[in-house]
């Protein structure tokens, strides 16, 4: 049987290797660990129907290698986004120190209306920790993203992410500040009525003109 959906929001896990973004995808499609994890080549692909405020979304999930050497790869799947993970492992200062790199590109390739959620990954290791909550916390304030730590281990706040993400693209959309049809929003509505029903009559009344292609 076909899924039936509200929305369709294309999604993007970015950040630096090694910060646990493909355990973050698996943990949120399969709701388990990946154990087996290897460093992504190029572009990795999920997708899960979610209930967000009595709305169905399709999240089309694009999870990207983080290895400089894929960079030019992973950046022709950011056009077209609607929402992004920014990950960084809060035991490595380094792959924080690169956010504001993968930041500038999300908003640049992406859209600069891409609603973006910093996660601190790797909550499960905080005797190791590098990285205090109060300094990505300002970060994120700074430069105004939401912001959870997360583990992809033990699953905490996974789910979270991508709903709190989602839940504000549908915010933006109810609000006009995000219009599903502008070419490159990274918002498909899931149903021709759907569609139909936000349009004027008028607009209904008109046949499609044949495409001559």
């Amino acid at each position: 049987m076909a899924e039936t959906y509200d929305f369709l929001f294309k999604f993007l896990v970015i950040g630096s290797a090694g910060t646990g973004k493909s355990c973050l995808l698996h943990q949120f499609i399969e709701n388990k660990f990946k154990q087996d994890s290897n460093h992504t080549i190029g572009v990795e692909f999920g997708s899960r129907v979610v209930n967000v405020g009595g709305k169905t979304v399709k999240l089309q999930i694009w999870d990207t290698a983080g290895q400089e050497r894929f960079r030019s790869v992973t950046r022709s799947y950011y056009r077209g986004a609607a929402g992004a993970l920014l990950v960084y492992d809060i035991t490595s200062r380094e792959t924080y120190n690169s956010l504001a790199a993968w930041l500038t590109d999300a908003r640049t390739l992406a859209s600069p209306n891409i609603v973006v959620i910093l996660c601190g990954n790797k909550k499960d290791l905080d005797p190791e920790r590098e990285v205090t909550f109060l300094e990505a916390s300002r970060f994120a304030q700074e430069n105004e993203l939401m912001f959870l730590e997360t583990s992809a281990l033990t699953g905490e706040n996974v789910e979270e992410a991508f709903l709190k993400c989602a839940r504000t693209i549908l915010n933006k959309i109810d609000s006009g500040e995000l219009d599903p049809e502008r070419m490159g929003s990274g918002i498909q509505y899931g149903d021709a009525s759907l569609r139909q029903l936000r349009q004027p009559r008028s607009a209904q009344a008109v046949p499609p003109q044949p495409c001559g292609c």
